[in-house]
């Protein structure tokens, strides 16, 4: 299956009626330096495999998520993976897919985030984004590395989709940001870059942490000291394994144990503005923007939900527990994403609001950080023995996720007109009602 792009000819398959394309590179970059756009190339190319994913450490062991495959690490790993109907001409609205991860793990072609479904269901094209991690994406050291060079990646990933969506059978004027987590964290940055904004023009935030903020130029300051510390050496000569080591190390100086990314997007560094600025982009973009956001109903739950506390004291433990969870949903999570929505509402943005309640489960997990991913992506074989989905059968999940995956198909279809017309109310502050998914426990926070 060829296919022509403005870069040359890509060679992917025909897979169960849809066109696939893995591992076409849309930029490369040398260690600690910003991407540079790929070159076009003579003959064709093959993307019927998947290409390198971000250097990352393993999942920690007893994840609610389970331990993913990885795949082949490598620093050239500015790379999408593309599903669509059929690379026709056709103009199909297009999503692009940013995962989550923390900023240091994950990555846009694992098989958990297939969007075959996605691309079936919606008659759409689904563009999947790998791009740096971790201290190669978002260290800040002087003279090694300036920050956000993983934003950076983002960018060029957007332009390179602008650039080419045509030819893959998609409109690259009706191009929808769809991101989970970090991912969803790097959506709201880029939101605050006034080069991202014409590259997309819809957007949704799934579990957007914005109660992390952005970096400041002390913590990150400390983080890069920490890190040029532990490596003890030059860091572009460095093998990826002392990189990691070092990573690690710094991480664990600066944070502990602790849920929050030591790694990310840093205020005041290319391409962001300070805070102040960052902002004043936000609500200078927000006029054309359409946006749906929100929350689980127990994100924490992914991170605190049969740990220690709960454990040592089956009962009690498990009260104050789930206490614990709904107040840090509330203010890492639910709290800030109403904040920002009300934000970019007064600055003319059509938003919309909704949350995930938690199917019956026989996992503590439910609503958790992460429950709506096996809704909209994946099948049930990246999915099998994940600990969240305990006690679900596929056939559940699927459901689940249909009222999920049919609002944003709409949503970016024909925008707010769709979820207006399915009974959506635009968000205007706390007296909205929030669209909710999933049937909702009594027992949960």
């Amino acid at each position: 299956m060829l296919v022509t792009v403005r870069g040359g000819t890509l060679r992917g398959r025909r897979e169960d009626g849809l066109t696939v394309l893995r591992g076409v590179r849309y930029a490369t970059a040398a260690r600690f330096c910003p991407a540079v756009p790929e070159p076009a190339w003579p003959g064709v190319r093959d993307a019927v495999e998947h290409g390198g994913v971000s250097p990352q450490p393993q999942a920690r062991p007893g994840s609610a998520g389970g331990r993913p495959e990885i795949g082949v690490q490598s620093e050239d790993c500015l790379n999408l993976t593309i599903v669509t109907p059929a690379a026709d001409g056709a103009q199909r609205p297009v999503i692009v897919w940013l995962h989550g991860g923390s900023y240091r793990s994950g990555a846009g072609s694992w098989d958990r985030y297939r969007t075959d479904r996605l691309a079936r269901e919606g008659d759409v094209v689904v563009v999947s984004v790998n791009s740096r991690l971790g201290a190669l994406g978002y260290l800040a050291a002087p003279g090694v590395s300036p920050g956000n060079l993983g934003l950076l990646d983002q960018i060029e990933a957007l332009r390179w989709v602008r650039d080419n969506a045509a030819d893959l059978g998609g409109d690259p004027g009706n191009v929808t940001l769809v991101g989970q987590s970090s991912g969803a964290h790097s959506i709201a940055c880029l939101l605050g870059v006034a080069r991202a904004r014409p590259l997309f023009r819809r957007v949704v935030l799934q579990s957007p942490p914005l109660g992390l903020g952005l970096g400041g130029a002390a913590d990150t300051g400390r983080l890069g000291e920490r890190f040029l510390a532990r490596l003890g050496g030059d860091p572009l000569a460095a093998s990826l394994e002392q990189v990691l080591a070092a990573q690690q190390a710094a991480e664990r100086d600066v944070s502990g144990r602790g849920f929050t990314p030591a790694y990310g997007p840093v205020a005041g560094a290319d391409p962001l503005p300070d805070a102040a600025g960052w902002l004043a982009a936000c609500r200078a973009g927000a006029q054309d923007l359409e946006v749906v956001l929100g929350t689980t109903r127990r994100e924490m739950a992914y991170f605190l939900a049969g740990g220690p506390i709960s454990r040592r004291v089956p009962l009690v433990g498990r009260v104050v527990e789930n206490g614990v969870i709904g107040m840090v949903t509330w203010t890492a999570f639910t709290r800030p994403t109403r904040r920002f929505a009300r934000l970019l509402a007064g600055a003319g943005a059509r938003v919309f609001a909704y949350g995930i309640d938690g199917p019956p489960s026989a996992s503590p997990y439910r609503a958790g950080h992460c429950s709506d991913l096996p809704w909209l992506f994946g099948d049930e074989a990246a999915w099998a023995q994940t600990p969240m989905l305990t006690g679900q059968t596929w056939q559940d999940v699927t459901e689940h996720g249909s009222g999920l995956r049919s609002a944003w198909l709409s949503f970016a279809a024909d925008g707010a007109a769709a979820l207006t017309a399915q009974g959506w109310t635009p968000y205007a502050g706390r007296r909205t009602t929030v669209r909710r998914f999933g049937p909702r426990r009594r027992d949960a926070p």
